[in-house]
């Protein structure tokens, strides 16, 4: 606030009161002060922030000394609100203002209603730097701090935004903020809602804001491979009733149905959908071939499927399906006592040739794994054998390994998947996802900023850590396809 009462040149005298009125009306709760007695040790700071702060706020609810009137019309109304402010203020926060006030003490604002029931939210932030804020109100106060030039507020919704994809709301939230997103050009934003929604895509599917999803959404959603859902069929039905509830045009329809990875729903799911879906059926023509590729390749080896056909596309690579075929979940009670180990089988692959085939895979979790580096280290000196090893140098470590022989995988490799659960508002989200290959067993970074040690971190519910292990069998073409 020290800054705020020096850090520009003196505005001419308005509506019948000076600056230098204004000024003194602040004097008694100056912000702070420092002493320093001839260099001795005796310095203190009198922090008398709060106090300004108060005082501001009144100066907007009085209007004392205002020199400045904004009269704000809402879209669609004759209402109009109207605020006695200080220009001084205005103008040290948003270069709209500076503009918009020069050589003027009455404007007129037109907002949209949403932006009008806020504006005086708003203008208080102008006065005392702080606004509280609520899910609904993040898209008209982040509007009005772009159009006004307010960055400090822009960022900090913004960051909101990001922090709050997870909390609960009766509608949902999350599509909304995306569009809004796309809209602005935020591309941060844009990544952080689209991440979350494939994470957690199975709660979205469930919620009033799937209605919501836009066309361009749906086509993004349904390129990934990192999904987070029951199953393929489980994606399939909730495109349908999209395609049910939104009526978009039959290329529209088309892209999303070819976007559907058919050869991971099992053959009798698959006979089902082709007599029973009806809009399976209205576009089966281009769709067909798809479903043709996909029975040859339940009904073949994958040895001898990959022979005639390039397996190296998305058809053929599962999303992040839960089910118990390809997973399991794990909750480790009291995760930074001691090291824990567990064990689970999935299926070998998606194809019905492989449906019998399970695969046996062997985990360990440490909470405080040290790396070499900072191992013990032993010396011939008598001053210090040992070095110094605190267990907060130690880092939480997993490891996931076949029981089985490389050998019983021919064909096939796998991509190991950690899902780590959170809690917000009694709902468990799927907040961060750790992915790495066959070919290693460790996860280099898992949980490195994860403070396990205390009972309040974010990582942990009900001082557990929830996960959820996923194994991806990816196929891979043994011989060369035939052109």
């Amino acid at each position: 606030m020290a800054g705020l009462l020096g850090a520009r040149p003196a505005v001419p005298r308005r509506g019948g009161c000076s600056w230098a009125t204004f000024l003194l009306l602040l004097l008694p709760v100056q912000a702070a002060q420092k002493v320093d007695l001839s260099g001795e040790a005796a310095g203190a700071t009198i922090n008398h922030s709060l106090a300004l702060i108060h005082r501001l706020q009144e100066l907007l609810q009085n209007g004392n000394a205002s020199d400045t009137t904004l009269r704000v019309r809402t879209a669609g109304s004759d209402e109009v609100k109207v605020f006695h402010t200080h220009q001084l203020l205005l103008v040290l926060q948003s270069e709209a203002f500076e503009s918009l006030l020069h050589n003027q003490t009455v404007v007129t604002l037109h907002e949209p209603a949403d932006n009008a029931a806020l504006f005086e939210k708003f203008i208080r932030y102008l006065y005392c730097g702080e606004i509280s804020i609520l899910l609904h109100q993040a898209i008209p106060l982040h509007r009005l701090a772009s159009k006004y030039r307010v960055s400090t507020l822009q960022r900090g919704v913004a960051e909101y935004m990001k922090s709050h994809l997870a909390s609960e709301s009766s509608q949902g939230h999350v599509v909304g903020w995306y569009h809004y997103a796309v809209k602005i050009g935020d591309a941060g934003l844009q990544e952080s809602c689209l991440q979350f929604l494939a994470w957690n895509l199975s709660a979205v599917m469930g919620g009033a804001e799937w209605a919501t999803v836009s066309a361009e959404l749906l086509a993004l959603l349904l390129e990934r491979s990192d999904l987070v859902l029951q199953s393929e069929l489980e994606l399939y039905t909730a495109v349908e009733e999209w395609v049910g509830r939104k009526q978009p045009e039959a290329p529209m329809v088309v892209k999303v149905l070819r976007s559907i990875r058919y050869a991971m729903i099992p053959p009798s799911q698959l006979f089902h959908l082709q007599k029973q879906s009806v809009v399976m059926v209205r576009h089966y023509g281009a769709i067909q071939d798809l479903l043709f590729q996909a029975f040859q390749f339940h009904s073949a080896s994958p040895i001898h499927f990959a022979k005639y056909f390039d397996v190296n596309c998305s058809m053929f690579v599962p999303r992040n399906y839960l089910s118990g075929s390809w997973g399991s979940p794990w909750v480790i009670n009291n995760p930074a006592r001691d090291d824990r180990s567990t064990s689970f089988q999935t299926q070998l692959g998606p194809s019905n040739h492989d449906a019998s085939k399970r695969v046996t895979w062997n985990v360990l979790f440490s909470p405080r794994w040290l790396p070499v580096s900072l191992r013990p280290v032993y010396s011939d000196s008598v001053s210090g054998a040992i070095q110094s090893i605190r267990i907060e140098d130690g880092r939480p470590r997993l490891v996931i390994t076949p029981a089985m022989t490389s050998s019983d995988f021919a064909g096939v490799s796998f991509q190991k998947t950690i899902l780590v659960g959170v809690r917000q508002q009694g709902r468990i989200f799927v907040k961060h996802a750790y992915s790495f290959h066959q070919s290693t067993d460790e996860l280099a970074d898992f949980l490195a900023h994860a403070d396990l040690q205390k009972r309040t971190s974010e990582y942990l519910i009900d001082n557990s850590l929830h996960l959820h292990l996923i194994v991806k069998p990816v196929y891979h073409s043994l011989i060369k396809v035939r052109k």
